[in-house]
């Protein structure tokens, strides 16, 4: 019988697949988004983004790990091979939180780009690594 900690990642990550694939469907038509669906785009990746590190956060209670904050749950993730690119988690939630105080154009098609160039795909890594634990 599994504990409640399995029981808990698992649905996290249930709700953690519906927002990845919707971050997904934004992704794979990215090069039709005009600015309006890009700032969907954003909002996908945040909400897709704190599923994650969440997730994961139950994911390691279920395995017997402790961690309390966001950076110390990255920082695990990545000292037991969950997680590849700690640095690339690191500027993720950086640019998370930059995202919800700034409104400046730059920045915006900045961020915009990270997430379809780079943050997406260690979003995917994670989502499949999950997956593959909760089957």
């Amino acid at each position: 019988m599994e504990n409640k900690k399995e029981i808990r990642w698992k649905q996290r990550f249930s709700n953690l697949e519906k927002a990845f694939l919707q971050l997904k469907s934004a992704i794979d038509q990215f090069e039709k988004l005009n600015d309006l669906s890009k700032e969907g785009l954003i909002q996908r990746f945040e909400y897709t983004y704190e599923l994650s590190w969440k997730t994961l956060k139950d994911y390691l209670e279920s395995k017997g790990e402790q961690e309390k904050f966001q950076r110390d749950i990255l920082r695990k993730a990545f000292n037991l091979e969950i997680i590849d690119n700690g640095e690339l988690w690191l500027e993720m939630l950086e640019k998370r939180n930059l995202m919800s105080h700034t409104y400046d154009k730059a920045t915006f098609k900045t961020v915009v780009n990270d997430i379809y160039t780079k943050y997406y795909f260690e979003i995917e890594k994670l989502y499949h690594f999950l997956k593959n634990e909760n089957e």
